[in-house]
């Protein structure tokens, strides 16, 4: 299971950490998405459970996000910062990391927790 949280309503420039429990799963690269009222599903990031913990950025949030992870919690957890209204909408944590021509994509990727909503508003 996976279990994602730390969403909220913040204003244009805010931040937020959002964290991603995982149980009964070890992976070995997990991912965020999120989805915008009326828009795709968007891949924001991923991250490896390798020594070099290999990060891959969606270039909408590169600068401005860390994904990290702590193995011994069984969390990912994704720091947002310097935050946009473009930024709204339902995150999700997902098993596996899929990266097509530099996109981070759903492909292959068949475990998901429930969303978290991130509001960006002034």
């Amino acid at each position: 299971q996976l279990q994602a949280s730390g969403g909220g309503s913040v204003q244009p420039g805010g931040s937020l950490t959002l964290s991603c429990v995982i149980s009964g799963l070890d992976p070995y690269a997990m991912s965020w998405f999120r989805q915008a009222p009326g828009k795709e599903r968007e891949g924001v990031a991923c991250v490896s459970r390798s020594s070099t913990r290999s990060e891959t950025y969606a270039d909408s949030v590169k600068g401005r996000s860390i994904v990290s992870r702590d193995n011994a919690k069984n969390t990912m957890f994704l720091q947002m910062s310097s935050l946009k209204v473009e930024d709204t909408g339902v995150y999700y944590c997902a098993v596996g990391c899929t990266v097509v021509a530099g996109e981070i994509r759903a492909i292959g990727l068949n475990y998901w927790g429930k969303g978290t909503q991130v509001t960006v508003s002034s």
